[in-house]
């Protein structure tokens, strides 16, 4: 049996994909989403030449079934999610970019975790729920739309009525994110590189700004700007996340003058300082080093000149942590 104790509010609008079950739609999303694991998968930019749908597995080391390598409420995320109860993060293993700093990389690029069924990710959104999280937290479903629209519908018969996160790196095709415009509240992609030829150095995808930037319009376009409720908490809209990095703050600069000015200031940007070498960058000489205070400095600078007035809280506090040679305190943790 579902558990059904949860934060949610009963005075609280359910979120819209309630709705679209009760009409019958998100199980047509769900059906409509599987047909893009069939034949050449068309879930990401990938465009891989498999068959998913027969369990042959994409760039992305995943097939037929969802990885999960970890869910648990999480206390890192922006306040706005975490709040007192924590986010309720569910990390897909498994990735369709090649980020050569990756931070994650057992479970990103080595698949750890467990190979789970409609009904399992299902319950595990329902276990996150009993546990009292805020929002349920998607972490790399890039790769899994469909295995996630697949489990959604038993999660809403369990009762699941919190608002659902999508966390992503921005590198969506178009088809996955038309899918899920009434099912996700709050989008949070992580917009990390401006040009296409550090993208082709660092991530290993020449064509990642320019999908990330029809990405991301397109999450602005479905669910606007971050509301927040009386309590701060995000109910719905749009965050993004960009990553500073070490010797590419033109690339920080491109990307801030893009949400300002297409977007808007009323954006709510959280500049991350957390960048540390990790992966393969011991070959990449340029960027094998922790971030210079100043370089942050001057990425807040940035933001500020631009004039985006909604920089979360935690992006100021970063520079305080940061010493001189750019080493935070300690690595920002799952």
């Amino acid at each position: 049996m579902h558990a059904r104790v949860s934060s949610y509010d009963g005075d609280v609008d359910p979120p819209p994909y309630v709705e679209l079950h009760a009409s019958g739609q998100l199980r047509k999303r769900a059906r409509r989403a599987l047909e893009l694991l069939d034949g050449r998968c068309r879930v990401c930019p990938r465009q891989c030449t498999v068959n998913r749908l027969a369990d042959r597995p994409g760039l992305c080391r995943v097939g037929r079934r969802a990885v999960v390598a970890s869910h648990f409420p999480h206390f890192g995320e922006e306040d706005c999610l975490r709040g007192r109860r924590g986010s309720g993060t569910i990390f897909f293993s498994g990735c369709n970019l090649r980020c050569v700093f990756c931070q994650n990389h057992d479970i990103s690029w080595r698949l750890q975790g467990e190979r789970v069924t409609p009904k399992r990710l299902a319950d595990m959104m329902l276990e996150l729920q009993a546990a009292g999280c805020h929002n349920i937290n998607w972490v790399t479903p890039e790769h899994v739309v469909p295995q996630i629209l697949e489990a959604l519908p038993d999660a809403v018969e369990g009762g699941l009525r919190l608002p659902i996160v999508y966390n992503t790196s921005a590198y969506d095709s178009a088809e996955s994110l038309a899918l899920m415009e009434g099912v996700v509240d709050v989008y949070m992609p992580d917009f990390k590189l401006w040009s296409s030829d550090d993208a082709r150095s660092y991530l290993a995808k020449h064509d990642y700004p320019e999908v990330a930037r029809h990405s991301v319009r397109e999450m602005h376009r479905q669910v606007g700007d971050l509301v927040l409720d009386e309590h701060g908490m995000a109910r719905r809209g749009l965050i993004v996340r960009h990553l500073v990095m070490p010797g590419l703050v033109d690339e920080t600069a491109a990307i801030l003058r893009f949400v300002a000015t297409e977007l808007g200031p009323d954006t709510y940007v959280n500049l991350m300082a957390q960048y540390y070498p990790s992966g393969r960058t011991d070959e990449f000489p340029e960027i094998d080093r922790h971030l210079y205070r100043s370089e942050f400095a001057r990425a807040l600078e940035l933001a500020d000149e631009l004039g985006l007035r909604r920089l979360d809280e935690r992006s100021r506090g970063a520079l305080s942590r940061l010493d001189d040679a750019g080493r935070e305190s300690a690595p920002a943790a799952l």
